[in-house]
């Protein structure tokens, strides 16, 4: 497991003015850079430096309905939507992809004392503890965001880890469903979130990520987030949800988003 390491990548920033609410083009375009993960959670997009080992195939049920291009660069699942059909509850509501690690909280395998939660994690044989801190204001946009999106979890880590860590932060029930690494699309060393399989309309869908990596497929649909650690003082989230409640009235969520960017 300590072995099992990926390579720094860059990272894209939003400043997002809490008044006015408006993402600027060029923070947009930002580069920020992240620290080494494990396997266990998010596989990230892999830059310079020596090819790191084999990300982990997918479990043999999903492993069966992949298909590989013949370039061996692609592996990408058969086309079935991720998700159910929409409830009543969330009809007419804009799908907002909402990743975990990084964005909504920092985890590791050190111990931290303030850590919100522990969690333990299985690995082959042996249980870990898992560290999870919440990243402020997390509680506040996520009851927000449930009451104005349909909001699905969507990560690249596996889901022994990022399961019982949003059981214990969504304790509202926000995410109405959860995707894991083997919902992903392997391409090219990097595990990417492809929207087009979720079964929602792209032009009423937005992903909100801290690792450009994760939603090459879909650039234009998201909203880039910087990642977090440990700054007790970030208030990225509580900044960005001027803009969630912009776009939660979007008829085109390209044109709303194309209009922000312009501001």
């Amino acid at each position: 497991m300590e072995s099992s390491v990926i390579t720094q990548v860059q990272k894209e920033d939003v400043q997002v003015s809490p008044k006015a609410g408006q993402v600027s083009r060029s923070a947009l375009k930002q580069p920020r850079s992240c620290n080494i993960f494990k396997a266990l959670f998010c596989c990230l997009k892999v830059q310079d430096g020596p090819k790191p080992p084999q990300p982990p195939l997918p479990p043999p049920s999903q492993h069966a309905l992949l298909e590989s291009q013949e370039n061996g660069t692609v592996v990408k699942p058969s086309e079935v939507s991720l998700l159910p059909e929409l409830n009543a509850e969330d009809q007419g509501k804009v799908c907002v992809v909402i990743d975990l690690d990084e964005t909504l909280v920092h985890s590791s395998f050190k111990p931290i004392n303030n850590a919100d939660f522990i969690v333990p994690v299985e690995i082959e044989g042996t249980t870990h503890q898992v560290y999870v801190l919440k990243r402020p204001y997390v509680d506040e946009f996520l009851r927000r965001m449930g009451e104005m999106f349909e909001c699905v979890l969507f990560t690249a880590s596996l889901a022994k880890y990022a399961d019982p860590v949003t059981d214990l932060l969504d304790q509202g029930g926000v995410f109405r469903t959860r995707l894991f690494r083997e919902s992903c699309v392997f391409h090219q060393g990097c595990y990417v979130k492809d929207l087009s399989r979720l079964g929602r309309d792209l032009n009423r869908t937005l992903i909100l990520d801290n690792s450009p990596a994760s939603y090459i497929f879909h650039p234009n649909n998201a909203i880039p987030v910087v990642s977090w650690f440990d700054d007790a003082d970030d208030a990225e989230l509580l900044n960005l949800l001027p803009v969630f409640e912009e776009l939660s009235k979007a008829e085109n969520v390209y044109t709303r988003l194309d209009q922000l960017r312009e501001q």
